[in-house]
């Protein structure tokens, strides 16, 4: 890992010393899971769960926050069979699906959710014609329950077409009472109201935390990291921690500590078990 400043040096040795009171919240695409052509074929890196129980013991507890519909997250990262075994040890894992909007824990085994957005149907309806109109008819559609997907990483200029896109589609969301998320070559419309800032403000509140690490990678971290700066002004033990890539850099000015993809998340939370477990042997 690569600390961005002395600053960030002394936030991480401050953050282990309070491990114990600390929440820390994972994104999934990219952080813990491998930027892949098919969204579907995104599995968790695979010595992720092992780490993520080794953690767990240290922590307060562990979230995962993704924009990702819960179900699909918790299959793709075998995530439940690894909450399960957090909650049997007497800790605790979340899982934040469609950046808030579905909620499963290892207390609570089952994914809570609300009903659709209104709008949703009839933008999604329209989806195929506006693409057609900017020549990206063939970008892939995901279709999310909550929110809908376009992708463009598969086409044969995909930053030019996202280019094109993106003020198109926020336009047309803004019709239908709706938001845009942009990411790496994936542009999603949603629901407004609900963003992965408010996760972290929900587990602080609930839990009652004491520090709070937050490991992203795109745009759509980018409130998760304001909320946790906040939380670093009121004098709480934070870290921020950005898995860069050379596709999106939002996150590297905001960060404490920069690791190298899924390899370097894990490899840094290995280093915050073991520091944290030192202090309290």
């Amino acid at each position: 890992m690569e600390f961005t400043s002395e600053e960030g040096e002394q936030r991480y040795a401050v953050l282990v010393r309070a491990a114990a009171e600390a929440v820390v919240g994972l994104d999934f695409d990219g952080t813990l899971a491998p930027i892949v052509e098919d969204p579907e074929a995104a599995h968790i890196h695979p010595e992720a769960g092992g780490v993520l129980e080794a953690l767990a013991a240290q922590v307060l507890a562990v979230a995962v926050v993704t924009g990702r519909p819960a179900r699909q997250a918790l299959d793709l990262g075998g995530l439940e069979q690894v909450g399960n075994a957090i909650g049997d040890a007497g800790k605790e894992l979340y899982l934040f699906g469609q950046y808030g909007n579905e909620r499963w824990s290892s207390t609570n085994r089952r994914v809570i959710s609300p009903m659709p957005p209104h709008g949703l149907a009839s933008f999604t309806a329209d989806l195929p014609r506006l693409l057609r109109r900017y020549g990206a008819e063939k970008a892939h559609i995901e279709e999310k329950g909550l929110a809908v997907a376009v992708h463009t990483r598969r086409l044969p200029d995909p930053a030019s077409t996202y280019d094109s896109l993106l003020p198109a589609l926020r336009e047309q969301a803004a019709r239908h009472d709706l938001v845009v998320e942009p990411g790496k070559q994936v542009i999603e419309i949603r629901s407004p109201g609900v963003h992965k800032g408010i996760v972290v403000e929900t587990l602080v509140e609930e839990l009652q935390a004491g520090g709070f690490v937050f490991v992203g990678d795109d745009l759509g971290d980018v409130e998760a990291f304001e909320a946790v700066a906040a939380l670093a002004k009121s004098g709480m033990p934070t870290l921020l921690v950005c898995s860069a890539s050379d596709e999106e850099s939002a996150l590297v000015a905001r960060s404490d500590v920069l690791v190298n993809g899924p390899e370097g998340v894990l490899a840094l939370l290995r280093q915050l078990t073991a520091d944290a477990a030192a202090l309290r042997a």
